[in-house]
């Protein structure tokens, strides 16, 4: 008659198969995450360069419908609206390299345009957002 064992002692049987199935990969897994790895990189940073550019493009939009509410208020400096644009974009820390504030103004219309360039984390990914807001412009009738 033989002592039984306890059971969290594996028999050998099952220890050298383990051993011999571990020396069978030779390899085969890292060449398998060299090839999946960067795949999984790109896929991360793809998702984070779509935020960045999500924000980027709000910051333009906020940026033009500032300049826009500015600009088209009744009796409105000349340059009120650029002056707007440029402060609200200060405001929100360099989040469009390059800001290009366009305001044009003939009298009863109002039209803005915001471009710029976010930053860009993945290689061939344009970063450029554009934003274009219009409106009436405000006039006092008795």
């Amino acid at each position: 008659m033989t002592a039984k064992r306890p059971a969290s002692v594996p028999r050998p049987g099952r220890l050298a198969r383990l051993r011999a199935w571990l020396q069978r990969d030779r390899g085969a897994m890292a060449l398998e995450l060299s090839t999946v790895m960067p795949l999984a990189f790109l896929m991360l940073f793809a998702l984070i360069q779509g935020g960045v550019w999500f924000h980027g493009r709000s910051v333009a939009h906020h940026a033009a419908q500032q300049a826009l509410d500015a600009q088209r208020a009744y009796n409105a400096a000349p340059g009120a609206g650029q002056a707007a644009a440029r402060d609200f974009l200060e405001r929100m820390g360099g989040s469009l390299s390059g800001a290009r504030i366009e305001v044009e103004d003939n009298g009863d219309q109002v039209s803005v345009q915001v471009t710029g360039d976010v930053i860009n984390l993945v290689p061939g990914w344009d970063g450029h957002v554009n934003q274009r807001v219009q409106a009436p412009k405000e006039k006092f009738r008795q």
